[in-house]
């Protein structure tokens, strides 16, 4: 086929714009942005540290075994690299909770405040943009990797205050970018925009002629591709529909201070926000997205694992206390069941106009605020990459000698292709890139 604009595309077919996300990928169709392999990132986060006795594997290299938090994990060991001496080094004002989330994208300090946490002085929010957002700068500068959104940021029971406490992406100095934990503000985000839940239509019954029209056009092969996003979004449509009265399923997420209180949904609103996530890169609505699990000191109550006590309060009992240390190690493993849910659906999806899957192409980085939640310590904060996004070499234990953090983002950046000389503090900059993840 030659080669045409998005412009003469519109033009000739007679579709709307509405339907070019779900078009514009499909290789037969010949635009610019399907020369290069597409490369992803999603940064998950989730608080209050780790046990680092069920985390952390005893071996180092290719031959290692996962400990129990790190246990769903398995059916993608091959594609998993767990770092462990990586820390953030990054001091300066605010307590080890506020840095540990606000320093942990950006590689920086934090603004002088007043939010006063702990015993330590009060602090503001983060003095740099995030590594995300730097990568999102990043792409979107280049017409062939530029998305319609650029980046997604993805959120579940996240309180709706705003404080150091609650955000880790910033667009730049005082800049902070709150998650949405909505998915049906987050959907409306993606595919469209209604009033309100009731009044929620199909938004697929607008883009079927449309369909139609480019099907005649393209390959066999991006025929079925087309199918197979058009029944992805259908499906997750009619879950979000679910009605209200159907507790097994309760839909809506609350956004009010009275969204903590809702908290055994959190399963259900991680599921809906990952189907969101997996059909926005579907979609190529985006190459960079967060997806950030309550806050620093999120107090979740995870009812469905049989913990009653709040995260946040478990998280500093002594190591003593093997109950207390058990809940944890449940928590965290619930977490690390979310990330290989999110693998799972990357996996289970063809990568539209190229090779692999989405996970092939997509590397997914899981992190903490913290390294263990009752020292309140920033060393060794956990870091679990997962996919095959980065080209990194994958299957692998690795163990640092206490690195800055700062390394990793730049890592991270390397990546795909921005090969910044520092990022965040300089001084956490000076010997580059992390060595060994290739």
């Amino acid at each position: 086929m030659p080669h045409r604009s998005r412009r003469e595309f519109l033009r000739d077919f007679g579709v709307s714009a509405a339907a070019l996300p779900f078009v514009l990928n499909l290789p037969s169709l010949c635009f610019a942005n399907q020369q290069a392999r597409k490369r992803r990132l999603v940064v998950i986060f989730s608080p209050n540290g780790i046990v680092p006795k069920t985390f952390w594997p005893d071996e180092e290299g290719e031959n290692f075994q996962f400990k129990e938090i790190l246990q769903p994990l398995e059916p993608f060991k091959q594609k998993t690299l767990v770092l462990h001496g990586v820390c953030d080094k990054i001091r300066g004002d605010g307590d080890a909770h506020m840095r540990g989330i606000g320093c942990l994208l950006t590689g920086v300090e934090l603004f002088p405040g007043n939010i006063q946490g702990g015993s330590d002085t009060p602090a503001g929010w983060a003095s740099g943009l995030s590594i995300d957002q730097e990568i999102k700068r990043f792409l979107h500068a280049d017409a062939a990797t530029r998305t319609r959104f650029g980046s997604l940021e993805f959120g579940v029971l996240v309180p709706e205050r705003a404080d150091t406490w609650t955000r880790m992406v910033y667009d730049g100095p005082n800049r902070p970018v709150a998650p949405i934990d909505d998915p049906y503000q987050m959907f409306n985000k993606l595919y469209g925009r209604r009033k309100d839940q009731e009044a929620l239509k199909s938004v697929l019954d607008d883009l079927q002629e449309d369909l139609k029209k480019v099907s005649a056009a393209v390959s066999v092969e991006d025929r079925r591709l087309l199918e197979e996003h058009a029944s992805l979004v259908r499906e997750l449509e009619q879950e979000l529909r679910a009605p209200a009265e159907d507790h097994s399923a309760h839909a809506v997420p609350a956004l009010d201070p009275g969204v903590k209180e809702e908290n055994d949904n959190m399963p259900r609103i991680s599921h809906m926000q990952i189907e969101l996530m997996v059909n926005s890169f579907a979609a190529d609505f985006a190459r960079v997205a967060t997806l950030q699990f309550t806050n620093s000191v999120g107090g979740a109550k995870m009812r469905w694992l049989n913990v009653d006590e709040g995260h946040h309060e478990l998280s500093h009992h002594e190591d003593s206390k093997q109950e207390s240390q058990d809940k944890l190690t449940r928590i965290n493993k619930w977490y690390c069941e979310q990330l290989a849910h999110l693998a799972r659906r990357l996996a289970e999806t063809p990568e539209p106009g190229g090779s692999g899957s989405l996970l092939d192409n997509t590397l997914i980085l899981w992190t903490n605020e913290l390294g263990k939640g009752n020292s309140h310590t920033l060393d060794n904060i956990p870091f679990v990459a997962v996919g095959g996004g980065l080209d990194w070499r994958m299957g692998r234990s690795l163990k640092y000698p206490k690195v800055s953090h700062n390394r990793l983002l730049l890592s991270l950046a390397h990546g795909f292709g921005h090969e910044l000389k520092r990022f965040g503090n300089p001084d956490y900059c000076g010997d580059g890139p992390l060595t060994g993840l290739s």
